[in-house]
């Protein structure tokens, strides 16, 4: 199981750096700065004493006895980080899918992500040309659905297929009217890992559900040992209401899951020009400083607790304060970020494949290969949202999931390293001699080799050579290819087990149906 072949081969790629290491160490200090000099809002009584006791200054807020203000000392932020560990696997039902996340070496992943209300189904009509009776013509038509546990189920298989996907976080919400507060947490676990190999990470409904999550994942994975062995399930604490505030409810759940052993990602997404400075350098000083006490409040729960660094900044349209995804700052923002969790030497969740499009086309496209490339040019270890993301976050178009799998699969052929090697300057060589010496001169099949061995990419799967734009109805074609294949369910006695001990997970997600 601890094979380096035992994980998903991810893409290790040498990073590109918008900040200089000057500029980084000033970040790092400005960050620190707002922990001592202006504080956190802290609404959680349990993290106010827990940080009292290791060091940090902790005072009333007049006005609101549930909130304390606190200072945290530069050194105890530094000395408590510090034991987080640069290493983290997360786990899955198949071990060739694992994933080994490590700060150091900038080995990225791509993954789904977003918990859309919408899914947007791409229905093709056909049409007649006026000026030509005799031609018809396809277009595609977009039908909203409410998302629901088996649409959930059903883009979960869907990942499956994707072989450029390498994490599943759920992409789609459970809406099912059966389906409440209280159950929510299970049906949407098992709506995932009953239709998906690959690791499987989402955030807690509520505190009460985790045990029967857990257990759960307990079961699939052999045992509670085997468990923390091989992480199936991760979570995901966005803990910040920025500005600065920790908040009381997913405070209390960190601690619980961090009390479990499990593997978790403390995420802030504050928005430039709203809940943090519009400006580069703020937005990264405050997000920074964020996580950093996220992951201070993991380190002093447990030592050495297995923590990822989530950074989600945005910017704000600057007409409605919504958030603006298909811009510049965005990936300036997530890129700085990067560079700070490598500072820290913590894998770094990011960000990719968000635009504001609302519909699958060029503008989608344009923003999200433009997000893509440049934020797997930043070798952040593990990168949410790639996939079939519209309007925002708002809108998960399985369509537009196939079309982002054959857009990372473009990416991470262009992020390998190049391989420029005494051993592949000799073949080549000895290829150029040989092509030489024949009446030919071409090198035609010597490419054969090159390509079997994945060496060489493909031409862009949903192209056309004729005088139109078919790349919709062609990827329609293999969406329907992908969902006619068999689901790789859990086994029937797992699914048995689970149901007799795990209550509130509804029949009809049982086989996957």
């Amino acid at each position: 199981m601890n094979e380096p072949d035992t994980f998903r081969p991810g893409t290790v790629i040498k990073p590109y750096e918008r900040l200089s290491a000057g500029q980084i160490e000033l970040l790092d200090q400005a960050s620190l700065a707002i922990l001592a000099e202006t504080g956190i809002w802290c609404h959680n009584r349990r993290a106010a004493q827990l940080f009292a006791a290791h060091g940090a200054r902790v005072e009333d807020t007049p006005g609101d006895e549930a909130c304390k203000r606190v200072f945290f000392p530069p050194e105890m932020v530094r000395r408590k980080i510090a034991l987080a560990p640069s290493r983290v696997v997360l786990g899955a039902r198949e071990p060739a899918n694992r994933l080994l996340l490590d700060a150091e070496v900038p080995r990225i992943y791509f993954g789904s992500g977003s918990e859309t209300n919408i899914w947007l189904e791409t229905e093709l009509e056909e049409f007649q040309a006026v000026a030509d009776p005799d031609r018809k013509i396809t277009a595609p038509r977009y039908v909203e659905k409410r998302g629901n546990a088996l649409l959930l189920a059903r883009a979960a298989r869907l990942c499956e297929q994707l072989e450029h996907l390498d994490f599943f976080i759920r992409p789609v919400n459970v809406q099912d009217s059966d389906i409440s507060e209280e159950n929510h947490d299970v049906n949407k676990f098992f709506a995932s890992l009953n239709n998906i190999t690959k690791h499987v990470q989402a955030g807690l409904t509520t505190r009460e559900s985790l045990g029967k999550v857990l257990k759960m994942a307990e079961i699939i994975a052999g045992g509670s040992e085997e468990l923390r062995q091989n992480p199936v399930i991760s979570f995901i604490a966005c803990v910040f209401k920025s500005p600065l505030q920790l908040v009381e409810d997913t405070t209390a759940k960190v601690f619980d899951i961090v009390e479990a052993g499990m593997p978790l990602v403390i995420s802030s997404s504050p928005q430039g020009g709203s809940s943090a400075p519009i400006q580069e350098a703020g937005m990264v000083a405050q997000i920074n400083a964020e996580i950093l006490a996220g992951v201070l409040l993991t380190q002093l729960i447990r030592p050495g607790a297995p923590v990822l660094y989530g950074s989600v900044p945005v910017r704000a349209r600057l007409d409605d304060l919504h958030d603006l995804y298909g811009c510049p700052e965005f990936n300036q923002y997530n890129n700085d970020t990067v560079q700070m969790a490598r500072h820290y030497k913590i894998p770094c969740y990011s960000t990719a494949g968000v635009g504001d499009a609302s519909i699958p086309g060029m503008q989608a496209t344009f923003e999200k290969v433009f997000t893509h490339l440049y934020m797997g040019l930043c070798g952040a270890q593990y990168i949410h949202y790639s996939f079939g993301l519209l309007d925002r976050t708002n809108i998960f178009c399985p369509l537009q999931a196939v079309l982002d799998n054959e857009q990372v699969g473009k990416v991470k052929h262009c992020l390998r390293p190049p391989r420029v090697d005494e051993q592949s300057l000799a073949e080549v060589l000895a290829m150029i001699a040989k092509v030489m010496k024949s009446s030919h001169r071409l090198f035609t099949r010597h490419t054969r080799k090159a390509t079997h061995a994945g060496e060489v990419s493909q031409p862009y799967r949903f192209g056309a050579k004729e005088h139109e734009d078919g790349v919709i109805a062609r990827a329609a074609k293999e969406l329907a290819e992908l969902e006619a294949r068999p689901g790789r369910h859990l086994a029937p006695e797992i699914q048995e087990r689970i149901f007799a001990e795990v209550p509130g997970i509804v029949p009809r997600l049982r086989q996957g149906n």
